[in-house]
């Protein structure tokens, strides 16, 4: 079976520039989706799940920046921001609203598809879980879970159960084991409250995804997560 190929969102109104990159990520074994605008760019991050953003600062409808600010309400992926100005100003506000790199036209294309491996490699050595595949993408260091581009709204015991289950998908986990994962004191929490807690997540993941069950049931086991 082909290896999953990671998609890459590339936010360029330069046509020119654009097509290079799609092609350069293309030849290096990712999926590129290019938009020209800001919002044309939200719009695929609210529907699909994305591995990395190369987002150009200077759009046409709004800045980059500003597009970058939006993306962290949404679970933002990595991102790397394409200028054509190579100020140090503009570098340190790039980075400080989050960006993972920084690159000043003109640029090399193997440049930048080489920087999107490395920032992909280090994401995942870092604890952040990305799967283009099922959608998923956990970021332990922030304890911040986003499915389909959504981040997750969860209390503690919900991030706790729901992260036990995202760390071996396709296993079963019995009631104790998730009880034990996800409270502190696990023999003051009953079974049901581990049935309860379920029962709220899959409320909250339906929110995102109606047809979506990614929580699997095994009666008179436990729970599992759907292996994709």
């Amino acid at each position: 079976m082909p290896p999953i190929r990671q998609t890459v969102l590339v936010v360029e109104d330069e046509s020119a520039i654009a097509e290079t990159i799609t092609y350069a990520l293309q030849t290096d074994g990712f999926t590129p989706i290019w938009k020209t605008t800001g919002r044309e760019a939200l719009t695929v991050l609210k529907q699909q799940p994305v591995a990395l953003v190369v987002l150009d600062v200077g759009l046409p409808d709004m800045s980059g920046f500003d597009v970058c600010r939006e993306m962290q309400k949404l679970g933002a992926p990595p991102v790397i921001f394409l200028t054509a100005r190579s100020s140090e100003v503009d570098k340190i506000v790039g980075l400080e609203l989050g960006a993972d790199d920084y690159l000043a036209k003109p640029f090399s294309p193997r440049e930048l598809t080489a920087r999107v491996r490395a920032i992909l490699r280090r994401a995942h050595g870092k604890g952040s879980a990305v799967s283009a595949a099922t959608g998923w993408i956990h970021d332990e260091a922030r304890c911040k879970i986003t499915y389909l581009g959504r981040p997750i709204e969860l209390t503690r015991n919900e991030y706790r159960l729901l992260a036990a289950l995202l760390a071996s998908p396709g296993q079963v986990f019995n009631r104790d084991q998730l009880m034990a994962a996800a409270w502190d004191d696990p023999g003051a929490a009953l079974d049901r409250t581990v049935d309860a807690h379920i029962k709220t997540l899959r409320a909250k993941l339906r929110d995102i995804a109606p047809d979506a069950d990614p929580i699997v049931t095994h009666r008179g086991l436990g729970y599992s997560l759907r292996e994709e």
